[in-house]
């Protein structure tokens, strides 16, 4: 599955969408990263997917990885080929597993994509974004990699069920490097500031208008 991916159906994706991409050399080629972006559409995990450059994990609910039968293997087969990482949402730990769950990609030197606003944004407006990516930023000494992803929401708008034919456009910004507050992980109020040069980024690529309160996720 992860050849039938990686030399079948990125091309052909590539192919037909014909993303800009803009810095993706930024991206480093080894070594632990962390790709932080903006949120606009359920295919943004598949465009950083397909335009990092290297394989990149996500987080993913860990009932997608339950299936049974040979239709629920396969999607299962398929998600962990697309580089999700399967974390159990309905736990009441789940943020900590969460967390866990990324540590362990970046302690194995990989690329691990995180969505710090924590759910799409319905208004088109960037949100204040979640500390989680700092935590990890800071426990894990890997790079901060900014991204903006532009016209994804034209792909596949909310309630849509199947991509639309629309270009997109990838920014990757210069890596952030936080090594400056090695040993100050457990300040709240460092976790905050990195936070925020970290979203102040996305935004510088993004253009999108910054609103400093929590996007709400959208009701069940």
């Amino acid at each position: 599955m992860h050849l039938v991916v990686r030399w079948l159906l990125a091309p052909f994706v590539r192919f037909l969408y014909r993303p800009v991409v803009h810095g993706a050399e930024r991206v480093p080629r080894f070594g632990p990263v962390i790709i932080a972006a903006n949120h606009r559409a359920a295919v943004d995990t598949a465009v950083i997917a397909l335009t990092a450059g290297r394989p990149v994990s996500f987080l993913g609910k860990a009932e997608y990885f339950t299936g049974t039968g040979l239709r629920g293997r396969a999607f299962a087969s398929f998600l962990s080929a697309l580089g999700y990482v399967p974390v159990d949402r309905a736990n009441a730990k789940a943020g900590l597993a969460a967390l866990e769950a990324a540590r362990g990609v970046l302690d194995d030197g990989g690329a691990f994509a995180i969505y710090p606003e924590g759910t799409r944004s319905l208004d088109g407006r960037l949100h204040r974004g979640h500390t989680g990516v700092a935590t990890l930023a800071l426990s894990t000494g890997a790079p901060v990699v900014p991204v903006a992803l532009i016209g994804t929401e034209r792909v596949q708008p909310v309630g849509a069920r199947f991509p639309r034919l629309r270009r997109v456009t990838v920014h990757f910004g210069e890596p952030l490097d936080f090594s400056r507050y090695e040993g100050l992980e457990g300040s709240g109020m460092i976790r905050r500031a990195v936070t925020d040069e970290i979203m102040d980024a996305i935004a510088g690529l993004s253009h999108q208008e910054y609103v400093d309160t929590y996007h709400e996720r959208p009701a069940a």
